[in-house]
């Protein structure tokens, strides 16, 4: 049951249960990755089965895609989809400027192309992601696997040159073997601490040979809405340069919440 949940849950559940409002029908939308974007996957399917919404979701990973057909949504390709209207995903960290850091779930490759695709994007996180300064949370870079000790190497050598706190660069690990991507790629994750320039980071750290992409999306939020466990949600509208505040009440969920366990 929603009152069940821990506080960081309630957070995240409020925040995806107040971002799902933003979807209208005949939506082409972007589906998230991670365990905000999960409750929201949930959220959006309870809507479609109680107001027959017809919409088309695009998933940002093979898990999101599972999830979203287990709970009955119609889901397409990029590709079939072509553009959309809408990106609902969650972040590791959002500035005041609304920039991100993701990948935290591995899937930043595939998040970042469908957020571009889309006419707006919505973020959706609870209150611990909301900071002033990027950087405490390690920032995902994708790799190829041939001679990423090479890309590791030039990334550390980048670093030196840039406004950061930490320069730590480490390969992540699934067990005893590099994590692998969706797209069959490494991730290598930067210790920083503090990046005081993101915009420029973004920009050289993809002039690097193997590198495929990073995790700092930069002028692409659009919205982001904040949850916090007492059910309070901030909506931050960077474009009409709007915050307002809302409340939601915790009810017990329909079964699509109990059913839809990762």
């Amino acid at each position: 049951m929603t009152s069940d949940l821990s506080p960081i849950e309630r957070a995240k559940f409020v925040a995806a249960k107040r971002a799902v409002d933003f979807v209208q029908d005949g939506m082409k939308l972007g589906l998230g990755t991670g365990s905000t974007a999960a409750w929201m996957v949930r959220c959006l399917a309870e809507r479609v089965r109680n107001e027959g919404l017809r919409v088309q979701g695009v998933p940002t990973s093979t898990r999101t895609a599972e999830l979203a057909h287990d709970l009955g949504l119609t889901v397409v390709s990029l590709d079939e989809a072509k553009w959309l209207d809408l990106t609902i995903d969650g972040a590791d960290e959002v500035d005041r400027d609304l920039n991100l850091i993701k990948g935290g779930g591995a899937a930043l490759l595939q998040e970042k192309i469908v957020a571009t695709a889309s006419d707006r994007m919505v973020v959706i996180a609870d209150a611990a992601k909301d900071v002033t300064q990027l950087g405490a949370f390690p920032l995902p870079v994708e790799v190829i696997p041939f001679g990423w000790q090479t890309t590791k190497s030039l990334i550390e050598e980048l670093l030196t040159g840039m406004d950061v706190l930490g320069r730590d660069v480490t390969l992540r690990m699934n067990g005893d073997r590099p994590l692998l991507t969706d797209e069959a790629n490494y991730i290598v994750d930067l210790h920083l601490k503090r990046i005081g320039n993101p915009r420029q980071l973004a920009l050289v750290l993809n002039q690097i040979p193997g590198v495929v992409e990073n995790g700092l999306f930069i002028d692409i939020c659009d919205v982001v809405v904040i949850g916090h466990g007492d059910g309070r949600v901030e909506v931050r509208d960077i474009n009409a340069g709007t915050v307002e505040q809302d409340r939601l009440f915790f009810t017990a969920p329909d079964n699509i919440f109990l059913e839809a366990d990762e």
